[in-house]
C-alpha cells in the first residue's frame, strides 16, 4: 500500500510491444526483478497497526524522496532531449482525455505529441488518444491513485520518444494524493470543469498550490448552472496566487486558442533551454 495516502500499489503497465526494461534512456531505476509486458509491484509499505505516528511520518518522507529521485532523473530525461512534459490533473469526468484528444487533433501537425495514461482499470482513454495518430501509454494502477516517478520512467522507455516532443501524463482522476508526487513533469495542469463546483480549490488546496496552471473547462454549460466562475478563480488565487487560470470549453472549442497559446510558448521555452 502507498505510505502516503492508503492506496494500493499494485499495477499493470499496458504496452503495446512487449519489451524488455533495459534502462536505456539513462534513468537508473532499480529493479530486483525481470519482467515483460505486464508486471505487478506487490505493496511495499503498508499501514499496520502498531505503527507509531512517527514510524508512519518517516515511511511517508521515505516514499517521497524515492519517488523525488526518479522524479530527478524523468527531469534529467526531458531537459537533455528538449521535451515539455506536463501532469494533468483533475477529479474525474472534469474532461481530461477530450480536451487531450482536441489539443492533439489541433497540434499534431506542427509538433511531436505523446500520452501517458494513467487509470485504475482499462485502456479506453489510452484508446481514445491513440485514434488521434499519437503514441499513448496506459498505465494501469490497479487500486493505486496516483501516478508516479517510477512509472512514468518505464513508460519513457517504451515510448523512445523523438527530441523536443510534448509529453502529456494524464493522471489517475483524484485531486488528492498526485499532488505530492513529482514526476518530473514541466508544469502540473488541474482542469476543473464547472459542473464541480466552484469551492473546489479551497477544498482540495494541496493541488491548487502544486499547479502552475488551471484549466476551467466546459464553459459551454455556464448557462445552465449555479456556478461563480470569479469566485472559483478567487479561491484558486488565494490558495496559490501565482496561479495562471485559462477557461475554454473543449467540446465547442471556445477558448482553445489561449491554451494553444500557452501550450506552443511552453514549447519555445523548453527549445530555449535545450540550446
Amino acid at each position: 500500500m502507498c505510505g502516503v495516502c492508503g492506496c494500493g500499489e499494485g499495477h499493470t503497465h499496458s504496452h503495446d510491444d512487449p519489451h524488455d526494461h533495459e534502462h536505456a534512456h539513462d534513468h537508473h531505476h532499480s529493479h530486483e526483478h525481470g519482467h515483460h509486458h505486464h508486471h505487478d509491484h506487490s505493496a511495499e509499505h503498508a499501514h499496520a497497526p502498531g505503527l507509531t505516528q512517527a514510524r508512519m511520518v518517516r515511511i511517508e518522507q521515505d516514499i517521497l524522496a524515492k519517488n523525488n529521485r526518479y522524479a530527478d532523473e524523468n527531469r534529467r530525461y526531458f531537459s537533455e532531449r528538449g521535451m515539455l512534459a506536463l501532469n494533468l490533473v483533475s477529479s474525474p469526468g472534469s474532461g481530461k482525455t477530450t480536451l487531450l484528444t482536441e489539443t492533439i487533433l489541433r497540434l499534431k501537425d506542427e509538433l511531436s505529441i505523446a500520452v501517458i495514461e494513467g487509470d485504475q482499470q482499462t485502456a479506453r482513454d489510452a484508446d481514445r488518444i491513440r485514434a488521434t495518430g499519437v503514441p499513448a501509454l496506459q498505465i494501469n494502477t490497479g487500486k493505486g491513485c496516483h501516478l508516479d516517478a517510477h512509472r512514468v520512467g518505464h513508460g519513457l522507455e517504451s515510448l523512445n520518444l523523438p527530441e523536443h516532443s510534448l509529453l502529456f501524463i494524464e493522471n489517475v482522476g483524484n485531486l488528492v494524493c498526485p499532488s505530492a508526487f513529482d514526476l518530473g513533469e514541466a508544469h502540473k495542469v488541474v482542469i476543473l470543469s464547472v459542473t464541480e463546483g466552484e469551492d473546489k480549490p479551497i477544498k482540495y488546496p494541496d493541488m491548487f498550490h502544486a499547479a502552475d496552471l488551471m484549466i476551467l473547462n466546459k464553459t459551454d454549460l455556464l448557462p445552465y448552472l449555479d456556478f461563480d466562475s470569479a469566485q472559483c478563480i478567487q479561491y484558486a488565487k488565494q490558495v496559490n496566487p501565482r496561479i495562471k487560470v485559462l477557461s475554454l470549453s473543449a467540446k465547442t472549442g471556445e477558448g482553445m486558442d489561449n491554451w494553444l497559446t500557452w501550450l506552443r510558448a511552453e514549447m519555445a521555452l523548453q527549445r530555449i533551454e535545450y540550446a
